[in-house]
């Protein structure tokens, strides 16, 4: 490791040369208070940025021993830190000049939700923050003059600022955490008391605009009913009340604009902790939840949808089903057998965005195409074996059709954003209004031994640049590129995850790629099967963070860890 005085002066060696010089600069300087790592460097200053780390001792950096006791402690820390980092950045990026992205200083912004991100790490031995910075040119000459104003000048302010506890806000750093720690509390105790969701009193489930993820000012804050209203006793903050929803099925109705997708989503994203201030911090959810949705045109390899669709009229096997363009009905099939198969506990659907041939058949639709024409056994036949049988709770939105008030265990009526406990009335209106069930086939949990494949024609073999000859005794190679939260690229097909909700941040999307990509050139040997792929990637990400992706190098901020359950939907989405 050399010096910051070396670096000093490496840059003054190398001012007004050509701009591939910078990469002489790669490698690590101890500066007084930190160490500087220059891990890649951009090719001219159009190019992306280069990849830049500072890592500081956990020690020096002083922070109390409640910050680091675990893992849970230590990412919430990590996400408060980054925060406070990019407010830092902020006040400096473009601040040194030059030709392109000459003085860009980034790095990770966050959202509302709190994801484990390779932008900022903390362990017991040190405090690990990747950024990028755009090494400055005057033309495609270097300009070491501006480069040194952030390297020495604006950096340092940045890091003294951030990392150092000292100089931190540290009621608001333990704010953070024992927030962590109240929010870990409640996940616990839905398994204690066999709950799957629960939503505080007061909280703001609204947000601010269809692309905005902040809390909408002032909206009616939730207000539980009473004979849905629990209490438990965080550790922190003490007393918390709000409504409890417990196994089980569970319907949300009530009219247009009243809150009932608001709810849902609210649901749906509570697998995640959220901030101080977002207004949904205390709606928690089972953590393996999975939303569910209808998916036109979507790839489908080798699922058991049976339970669901069997006896097609072309004699199409629905115990191994595949498609590389499927219908509404065929695609939601297989996300719940997809989503059983990933170990979620908890499916939450609206109504809206299923397929209304695949939820429910009405009796007069039953009288005209008698129950041996119809190949599709609607979800409505088969929540409650989901759940008696197989342990797999439902929340559903509903809108149009009465006849889930018959299978649900509890109604809630959205009415103006404030949720009333209806159950007792819809039991009785369902004696009054009773639905011609058919009789479904015996539910059979679906057995499935899909077997993870390779794309052969998305690999690209690297070449001699010189003959053009193949390098066969090189592996395949596979190129990511990012989509934002819609996707990405892999070799030459597209992975469509637009419908996949609960993916929230382009950094997750980022990682899904690589963990892709490394599934593919490690594991997709056609032995393995694609929850043996998914949990030797959830394993390597327990036990190494995200760092293993970068096979041997270090890895770059920009990635946050997904779920276990956007991995499994990231591969079943991959086309081979």
């Amino acid at each position: 490791m050399k010096t910051e005085r070396e670096l000093r002066e490496q840059l003054r060696n190398i001012d007004h040369k050509s701009y591939p010089m910078y990469k002489s600069l790669k490698g690590g300087y101890g500066f007084a208070n930190y160490v500087l790592w220059i891990d890649h460097v951009q090719g001219d200053p159009f190019a992306a940025p280069s990849n830049v780390r500072v890592t500081v001792d956990t020690k020096k950096a002083g922070f109390p021993d409640f910050t680091m006791k675990d893992s849970l402690t230590r990412e919430a820390l990590a996400d408060e830190l980054l925060r406070n980092f990019a407010n830092q950045i902020q006040q400096f990026t473009f601040k040194a000049k030059g030709s392109g992205k000459s003085g860009l200083i980034s790095v990770t912004h966050c959202g509302q939700e709190v994801l484990q991100r390779t932008a900022c790490e903390v362990t017991d031995k040190q405090i690990t923050a990747r950024f990028s910075v755009g090494f400055p040119a005057n033309g495609r000459s270097i300009n070491a003059r501006e480069l040194e104003k952030i390297l020495f000048e604006y950096l340092p302010k940045c890091v003294e600022q951030s990392f150092y506890y000292k100089n931190l806000n540290a009621g608001k750093v333990k704010a953070a955490i024992e927030l962590a720690e109240d929010q870990q509390y409640i996940r616990e105790q839905l398994k204690e008391r066999k709950l799957v969701a629960f939503v505080a009193d007061g909280a703001v489930l609204p947000r601010e605009s269809g692309i905005s993820s902040r809390p909408m000012r002032d909206s009616v804050k939730f207000s539980s009913p009473d004979t849905l209203r629990i209490a438990m006793e965080l550790p922190h903050k003490g007393r918390i009340t709000g409504m409890g929803i417990s196994k089980g099925i569970t319907l949300i109705v009530g009219g247009g604009y009243h809150g009932k997708s608001t709810l849902l989503n609210a649901l749906e994203l509570g697998v995640y902790n959220h901030i101080a201030g977002d207004g949904r911090e205390y709606v928690i959810t089972d953590e393996s939840a999975l939303k569910l949705r209808s998916e036109d045109g979507r790839f489908i390899k080798d699922v058991d949808i049976s339970m669901f669709i069997d006896d097609l009229p072309n004699k199409k096997d629905t115990h191994s089903f595949s498609t590389k363009d499927a219908s509404g009905s065929t695609s939601q099939a297989a996300g719940i057998v997809e989503g059983m198969e990933a170990g979620s506990k908890l499916f939450l659907l609206d109504e809206d965005t299923s397929a209304t041939n695949f939820m429910v058949r009405d009796a007069f639709m039953q009288k005209v195409v008698s129950p041996d024409k119809e190949p599709i056994t609607p979800f409505l036949s088969r929540a409650r074996d989901l759940y008696e049988k197989a342990g797999i709770s439902t929340i559903l939105v509903a809108g149009s059709s009465g006849a889930f008030f018959h299978i649900a265990d509890v109604v809630i009526q959205m009415d103006s954003y404030e949720p009333v406990d209806i159950t007792e009335k819809a039991k009785e209106l369902c004696k009054e209004f009773p639905i011609s069930e058919e009789e479904p086939k015996p539910f059979v949990i679906p057995k499935s031994h899909r077997l993870m494949e390779k794309d052969k024609n998305g690999a690209t073999r690297r070449r001699d640049y010189r003959t053009g000859a193949v390098k066969k005794d090189e592996p395949e190679r596979l190129k990511v590129k990012t989509m934002g939260t819609d996707g990405f690229s892999i070799g030459k097909q597209t992975v469509d995850l637009r419908y996949i909700e609960q993916l929230i941040d382009s950094e997750q999307t980022a990682a899904l790629g690589m963990l892709l990509k490394y599934g593919v050139e490690h594991f997709a040997d056609g032995k393995k099967s694609i929850p043996e792929v998914a949990e030797l990637l959830n394993q390597k990400i327990k036990s190494e963070g995200l760092n293993f992706l970068s096979e041997g190098g270090e890895i770059s901020g920009g990635y946050a860890v997904p779920r276990v359950q956007e991995i499994f939907s990231c591969i079943n989405r991959y086309r081979v």
